[in-house]
């Protein structure tokens, strides 16, 4: 019996007891981090939206380049965007990263009416940039 008292203080001595968070502490954290989050939030969605319209400016931009290139090198317009890219002025035909698909771009044809393909093309998104401008007229 005196050997089991004995065996239980050294016990004691080498076993702490267990900590533990309080309901207080717990509110405490999750209201910060609730807190952290209303300001970084918003600059996350806001930063994801200005890189769409940074990728559709360099997607139009690359099809636009690409069609000129066609153009010059064949002395007519290209019938269809996938023409591009079998002809390999592109690799494939880019997303429009508001659509989220290659088949909503809006293709435009030459001012001259003698000429036959697209000329130009235009984002199929509907809404506007940051900047007030619609997506259709970048």
């Amino acid at each position: 019996m005196v050997t089991d008292a004995i065996v239980g203080r050294q016990l004691r001595r080498y076993v702490k007891p267990m900590a533990a968070f309080t309901l207080i502490e717990i509110l405490l954290a999750l209201t910060l981090i609730a807190l952290l989050l209303t300001i970084a939030a918003p600059r996350y969605f806001s930063s994801l939206e200005r890189a769409k319209e940074v990728a559709l400016q360099e997607n139009l931009k690359i099809l636009r380049r690409a069609i000129d290139h066609f153009y010059a090198d064949t002395g007519k317009y290209p019938d269809s965007l996938l023409q591009l890219a079998e002809k390999y002025y592109i690799r494939a035909v880019p997303v429009d990263p508001f659509t989220e698909t290659a088949e909503s771009w809006v293709t435009l044809p030459p001012k001259n009416t003698e000429d036959r393909g697209i000329a130009d093309i235009r984002s199929g998104a509907t809404g506007q940039t940051k900047d007030g401008r619609s997506y259709a007229d970048l």
